[in-house]
């Protein structure tokens, strides 16, 4: 059993079936001494590297880490047993309140002056993907390249990002503990980053209307303490890098949506 020896090694029991994701094996479970936790067995060496990084949290912001294999990259912590959950808030008309607890869950992570853990990569290098597709796609993409770079030639607010916040990685630990992230990538850069995530997610509420990114900019931009035009110059680079990501694939209909996004940011941008 693929789980069994970090059942045995940790004296953990199953709590619920378990599942996986496209990057990891899950198994909800409880400690020896009742706690729930969430048993995680990365596939992906990315995956395993930001179990790194959740451990270097310390709980502050994030899941508590109870016990990590750095070897294997398992990795055991504290389950979210609370049921609210964000993507819910936004099809219940509540957006601005699930943005702003998205901001706050960003500002508790940023906020955090300890010495960075290693193997972090930089911006630079997170977005190495966007200058060949934009070379072969040109529009909009050639456009987010261009302002990514202008970014990054006057950077801001330098900080341990968690690289991939959005409404279903950050999620309720029940009224102790709040709301609290998972699931982190390894990015260390401008803080601006983590925010422009936020813009184009859940895509199942937002893929089709990228004309409400102009009302979430300015909750985001006030909550966040970020100027509109910073938070737009980041949305913009952020969708040509997913945008990238995914005609690197070969998959033109997953890109359909950021880039649907990049061009509203565009157009906000010019006008």
């Amino acid at each position: 059993m693929l789980f069994a020896p970090y059942l045995d090694r940790w004296e953990l029991t199953p709590d619920g079936e378990a599942f996986n994701t496209h990057s990891s094996d899950l198994m909800p479970v409880r400690c020896a001494n009742g706690v729930p936790a969430m048993l995680k067995l990365a596939r992906e060496a990315e995956e395993k590297l930001g179990g790194l990084l959740m451990a270097w949290w310390n709980g502050n912001g994030a899941a508590r880490v109870l016990a990590h294999d750095t070897e294997s990259g398992a990795l055991l912590m504290e389950r979210a047993t609370g049921t609210r959950s964000l993507t819910r808030m936004v099809r219940e008309g509540r957006d601005d309140e699930a943005c702003r607890i998205l901001c706050a869950a960003a500002e508790r992570l940023h906020a955090q002056k300890a010495p960075p853990p290693p193997n972090l990569l930089t911006l630079q290098e997170w977005f190495r993907d966007l200058e060949p597709m934009a070379n072969q796609y040109g529009g909009v993409l050639t456009e987010s390249l261009a302002v990514f770079r202008q970014l990054l030639a006057e950077p801001r607010d330098i900080t341990v990002l968690h690289g991939d916040l959005h409404h279903d990685n950050v999620l309720d630990f029940g009224e102790e503990r709040g709301w609290l992230v998972i699931d982190p990538k390894r990015v260390y850069g401008e803080r601006g980053f983590d925010y422009a995530n936020m813009l184009c997610n859940p895509e199942e509420e937002f893929g089709l209307a990228p004309e409400r990114v102009a009302g979430r900019l300015e909750i985001i931009a006030e909550a966040a303490a970020i100027e509109p035009r910073r938070l737009l110059q980041w949305l913009l680079a952020y969708t040509g890098l997913s945008a990238a990501w995914w005609l690197g694939d070969g998959n033109e209909e997953d890109a359909a949506h950021p880039l649907a996004v990049a061009r509203e940011a565009s157009r906000l941008l010019a006008a």
